[in-house]
């Protein structure tokens, strides 16, 4: 799907009844939605007949998404979710398998779609905006990829992850990307090597998810964490997450060298100023941005 099959209904003012803009199709069959209350953003899966799949144009259309909200200062925290009983269960398997009968044998359709794919799990890293997934059901291959290139998660105690591309022949490489960041070796191994189902327990153990909660609190266990977030310098926030991502890939020394870079431009930031200031002052900061 592309940019321009999408309406952005006006800005108004936020409230939890009324969003303040919601992306879709003039038909209202987008594969995902896009709503803003206030300071936060959720963004949501709507293919839930498909289980959530990442389909071609779902995956073009959370591109278009995230372009949108990075490009919206007023934005500080992104809810990812879904509908239905699925959160995403990776790939569309039908959609690949019918991409056979091109005279490539449907391999310029592979590349195009892993390659979109990926660029839609980058733009969710380098976006200035930390993302939150709001996990129910079963996050499976790209799905559970998803959960893991999100910055923090919310999971469902009945919620489910796996990397099963091993049992249909196809090993789960792109999701492996994602999925070694967050988990340690031995145990990104055993989710691909196996391809076992992992549960909400188990997952907030291995570091996939950051919480817990029950069916009925998991939105609004993600809600509040988005509300801190939001409450915080969206300036300093994004400073923060940039760095993270960029010292993660580096030596030690290098890590070190660029974050003490890093620490002091974001000392000579205005909103650093005024949190110290504030803190001092035992007063309520007021950020800038």
């Amino acid at each position: 799907m592309q940019d321009h099959a999408f309406r952005t209904g006006q800005a108004t003012a936020a409230t939890e009844q009324e969003p303040s803009s919601r992306l879709q199709t003039d038909d209202g069959t987008a594969p995902i939605a896009l709503e803003r209350r206030g300071a936060i953003a959720e963004l949501r899966l709507r293919r839930p007949e498909a289980r959530n799949a990442l389909s071609l144009e779902m995956l073009n259309a959370l591109i278009s998404a995230i372009g949108e909200i990075d490009a919206d200062e007023a934005i500080k925290a992104v809810i990812l979710a879904s509908d239905g009983p699925v959160f995403c269960a990776g790939h569309d398997l039908g959609e690949l398998t019918a991409a056979r009968r091109d005279t490539d044998g449907g391999e310029a359709f592979y590349r195009q779609t892993m390659e979109t794919c990926a660029r839609m799990m980058q733009a969710i890293v380098q976006s200035p905006k930390p993302f939150i997934a709001a996990v129910q059901g079963t996050a499976t291959a790209a799905g559970c990829q998803l959960v893991a290139t999100c910055d923090l998660a919310v999971a469902s105690e009945d919620a489910k992850f796996c990397t099963p591309g091993v049992h249909i022949g196809l090993f789960c490489s792109t999701p492996m990307v994602a999925l070694s960041r967050n988990v340690s070796r031995k145990h990104a191994m055993e989710m691909l090597l196996l391809g076992e189902m992992v549960p909400a327990d188990r997952a907030l153990d291995l570091g996939l998810i950051n919480r817990m909660t029950l069916p009925a609190d998991m939105m609004r266990e993600a809600v509040m964490m988005a509300e801190t977030i939001a409450s915080k310098s969206g300036r300093t926030v994004a400073i923060g997450k940039r760095a993270f991502y960029e010292q993660l890939e580096m030596g030690l020394s290098d890590a070190y060298r660029h974050t003490a870079d890093v620490m002091t431009r974001n000392m000579l930031e205005r909103d650093a100023k005024e949190g110290i200031n504030a803190f001092l002052e035992k007063r309520p900061p007021r950020w800038e941005g």
